[in-house]
Parts: C-alpha cells; sequence; structure tokens
C-alpha cells in the first residue's frame, strides 16, 4: 500500500508538471501571436514601425520550442526589428548560462540583439560590455546606483556621429526608462539630446504626462548631429498601477483577466495577455497603448515582460 501510495504520489507530480509546462508552452505561443498582432497594428499604421520584445528568445521559434537547428518562426521573426535581453552574462556577478547564450548567438545572425546587463560593482563594467561587443550584441550596462534605469552613464560604447535610421546600423543604445531624477519633462528631454546614443529606450511618459511628437522630435537628432531612434518601453505581460488605463475600482475588485501578483514590483500584476480587454489596452484602437506611442512619434515600442507565459505557468 506504501509503494502504491508513493507511485501514485509520483505520477500526480509528474503529470502536473506535464500540465504545467504545456499550459506554458500554449501560453507562449499565445504571447507570439499577440506580438505579432501588435506589429500588424503598428505597421498598418506606419510601416516603418520597429518593434523589440524583451527576453522570451524562445519565440523566435516554431512552437516556441528551439532545437539548436534554427528552426525559426518566420511569422514572428517578420513581425520584429531586434530582441532585447536582460542580464545575459551579468547579473550582480558573473554567470554562464549555455541555454540562453547559445540561442542569443544563434539569433544573431537573423535579427539584432541587446543586451541589457546589471553589474554589482563598476570593476565589471567594461568586461561586461567586452562580452557582448565580442558576439556582435549591443550592450548597456548599469551599475547599482542606476539599477532602476534612472541614469544616463558618462561614457558610450561605439560612440559615432553616423545617421541611425534603421535598428540594423545601431552600434549602442541608452536604457532610461525611469525619469525620477529629473525635475521636469524639458529637464529630461535636455539631458538626452545632449548625448550621442544611436537608440533611445524611453518610457511615453514623464511622470503621468505623455510626451508629445514635437517634444519627441527634440530627441531624434544626437548631440553630434547624427540622426536617432527613440523607442517606447511598453510592458505587454503585465498592467501597471501607475498607468494611465488603470482604474480605482481595480484597487478593490480587480478584472478577471490579472492572474497575479508579479513578485518583486508592488504596482504590477501579471495578466491573462491573450484576453480580448487586455488586448484593447494594448493595441487596435485610438485610445490604446501603441496608438499612443505612434501619435507621440516614437520610431517603436520596446515590448516588455513577453516571458509572461513562463511565469504564469511553469516557474513555480
Amino acid at each position: 500500500m506504501i509503494k502504491f501510495s508513493f507511485a501514485l504520489s509520483l505520477l500526480v507530480l509528474i503529470s502536473a508538471g506535464c500540465s504545467k509546462e504545456k499550459r506554458s508552452n500554449e501560453a507562449a505561443l499565445k504571447m507570439q501571436e499577440f506580438v505579432i498582432d501588435i506589429s500588424q497594428y503598428a505597421r498598418g499604421i506606419d510601416p516603418d514601425f520597429i518593434v523589440i520584445p524583451q527576453n522570451g528568445i524562445e519565440l523566435a521559434y516554431i512552437n516556441a520550442e528551439p532545437d539548436f537547428s534554427c528552426n525559426l518562426d518566420n511569422s514572428y521573426m517578420n513581425a520584429i526589428d531586434g530582441i532585447g535581453i536582460e542580464e545575459l552574462y551579468y547579473n550582480g556577478t558573473f554567470f554562464w548560462d549555455d541555454y540562453r547564450q547559445h540561442l542569443a548567438a544563434e539569433l544573431y545572425y537573423h535579427t539584432k540583439i541587446l543586451v541589457s546587463e546589471y553589474v554589482n560593482s563598476s570593476s565589471l563594467t567594461n568586461d561586461a560590455y567586452d562580452m557582448n561587443y565580442n558576439e556582435g550584441y549591443i550592450c548597456f550596462v548599469r551599475e547599482p546606483e542606476n539599477y532602476d534605469y534612472t541614469d544616463i552613464p558618462s561614457w558610450i560604447p561605439a560612440e559615432n556621429d553616423s545617421d541611425i535610421t534603421t535598428l540594423a546600423e545601431a552600434r549602442n543604445f541608452l536604457y532610461l526608462i525611469n525619469t525620477e531624477k529629473y525635475s521636469s519633462k524639458q529637464a529630461f528631454i535636455d539631458a538626452v539630446a545632449a548625448t550621442n546614443y544611436d537608440v533611445i529606450l524611453m518610457d511615453l511618459f514623464f511622470e503621468d504626462d505623455s510626451f508629445t511628437s514635437a517634444e519627441i522630435e527634440q530627441l531624434k537628432t544626437k548631440a553630434n548631429g547624427g540622426k536617432r531612434l527613440v523607442i517606447a518601453y511598453m510592458n505587454v505581460g503585465a498592467a501597471e498601477k501607475f498607468r494611465y488605463y488603470w482604474k480605482d475600482s481595480w484597487n478593490i475588485c480587480q478584472p478577471g483577466w490579472i492572474k497575479n501578483k508579479y513578485e518583486g514590483y508592488d504596482d504590477e500584476y501579471w495578466v491573462k495577455f491573450w484576453n480580448k480587454d487586455w488586448h484593447e489596452i494594448i493595441y487596435g484602437n485610438n485610445d490604446s497603448y501603441t496608438k499612443k506611442i505612434i501619435d507621440a512619434g516614437f520610431d517603436g515600442a520596446y515590448l516588455d515582460n513577453v516571458e509572461a507565459y513562463y511565469f504564469l505557468y511553469y516557474k513555480d
């Protein structure tokens, strides 16, 4: 009887694991479709609109299942211009991740790779840049005082005065999505305009105030005169309580498409990103987040938390 109970328990655990993995893969395919739909909507308005999903690099493959034979999903790859990856080599200290590093190396030949590294000491910064640039990726390294993407580093890797009109041409980027250190919107604009970064990743809003197309236009020229790209951050896998779309009533009774709390972020919730109501928030209409980004004159969108499928259904 004891043996039977153990076997039954083991079978339940295996079945639960398989079921969880199956749900994760189904959700990954829904995220693939979601990213493609966002891209098609945006490019229907602006054919040159740039789409860069962050993380979830498995989505680049057929059925979201890499087999290391370059089995790329062409529909997905045609919908994006690059892939952002957080902490590929450094998450505080150096670490090795064969799986993600192998996928990044493979995808490098098919799209632009943008890596955001975090080092817990400035003594590691140069090595983090070297690791990435040696592989052909462009990289942004943040140190402890810049953990929340609040600062503009004083040094720019591969600084140049070239005109950057496509993501493929970019040699560096600035990741600056937190504006809390700037006293006003214009102070933020002036600080960014004074740099020579090829690509600016920033938020659509300064506090609750959206940037205008005239303001974004001020950022599309580097201090040295070269043209550059300005890309808006958009969280597509988690709802944020501080955004324009959040309703006060949701603090008491949340809509059914909110899944669970985003651990470590008090104002964010993982969402059922395949839900129609969430889609309407993100794209497809004049009040959608994507349309606001387009109206503000951004060159594209940086899609955060596309790996939500993993955190919703696989990770314990």
